[in-house]
């Protein structure tokens, strides 16, 4: 992901890592104080969950009084029925950050997505539709056989893959079948991306783990005293797809058990602390290895916008 410098009046401040690790009360600071100099700005999201308007608790996306007076964008825009791509939430991102440009202003993205950023900052590779016979043939693949499949017509993304990562397997398969090229062979490819126009200001947030842990744990235990089982009863009435990316989001499929008299409470808080933990931990492996080696690390707990934002005042 390139982060050459163009005008300061095309400002893009991003603030990025792993679930619970304060990123939003920073962002707002930051728009707080790109305001107080004279630039509108707004907190724009770039979180796959809290894009979604049935998430409103699970999700953790902020409320009003957490919002301090800046514009948020993005969030809970996609109703849950619609499944929000990498590709439909960065095309809605250049548009927001257009418009705020196109003000003078400075954009705040922040979230824990990181296939979102990279979509938005590097592009979309242009592979053509999948051919459907194809896909539902890859789809309905035993695990085993999709894995050898996958090794013997595309070892490089087999090798890369994790071999319980169903979906990503069949993805590449299913590419390599319908094109004749392999899914990477597209991703060196890239187009649409904005990396090229914008001066980027980053900051990637990576706190110790334990600290981080501990507030995933609390978090859920909020979520649950809020509302959560609440929120989920309603998705489950709309009668969505289970399949949908909003059916999936962490915490709906514990709590949709415990609807179900399959799972006690105790039981759905200690399955949706685990699974949250351990999206945090895949969230920790991306943040450290996938962005940029140049982009600002921080592992305080409470960090000043300022320290690391400096460039965007001067």
């Amino acid at each position: 992901m390139s982060t050459a410098q163009s005008p300061e009046n095309q400002a893009v401040a991003l603030i990025a890592g792993p679930t619970a690790s304060g990123k939003s009360d920073l962002a707002v600071r930051l728009a707080q104080r790109i305001e107080a100099s004279g630039r509108p700005s707004a907190v724009v999201n770039a979180d796959s969950q809290q894009v979604y308007a049935d998430l409103e608790i699970l999700s953790a996306r902020p409320g009003k009084h957490e919002m301090g007076g800046i514009e948020h964008r993005l969030f809970g825009t996609w109703d849950g029925a619609q499944p929000c791509s990498a590709a439909d939430w960065a095309g809605q991102a250049k548009q927001e950050i257009a418009d705020l440009h196109a003000r003078g202003g400075v954009p705040v993205l922040c979230g824990g997505t990181g296939l979102y950023i990279r979509t938005l900052l590097d592009g979309i590779s242009p592979v053509p539709p999948i051919d459907p016979d194809i896909r539902a043939q890859v789809r309905a693949l035993p695990v085993e056989a999709l894995r050898k499949c996958l090794i013997g017509e595309d070892p490089a993304s087999a090798a890369r893959l994790n071999e319980r990562d169903i979906q990503r397997m069949s993805r590449a398969l299913e590419v390599v079948r319908s094109t004749g090229q392999s899914l990477g062979w597209w991703q060196e490819r890239k187009a649409g991306g904005i990396a090229e126009d914008i001066s980027l200001h980053p900051l990637v947030l990576i706190p110790d783990r334990d600290w981080l842990y501990e507030r995933c744990d609390r978090r859920f235990d909020w979520m649950l005293e809020a509302g959560a089982i609440e929120e989920v009863a309603t998705l489950a009435r709309r009668g969505l797809d289970p399949t949908l990316p909003v059916m999936r989001a962490i915490g709906v499929p514990e709590i949709l058990a415990y609807l179900e008299d399959e799972l006690d409470l105790a039981s759905v808080a200690e399955a949706g602390k685990t699974a949250t933990r351990q999206y945090a931990k895949r969230q920790f492996t991306w943040f450290r290895n996938q962005p940029p080696r140049d982009w600002p690390r921080a592992d305080k707990k409470t960090i000043a916008e300022y320290d690391f934002f400096v460039s965007l005042f001067q």
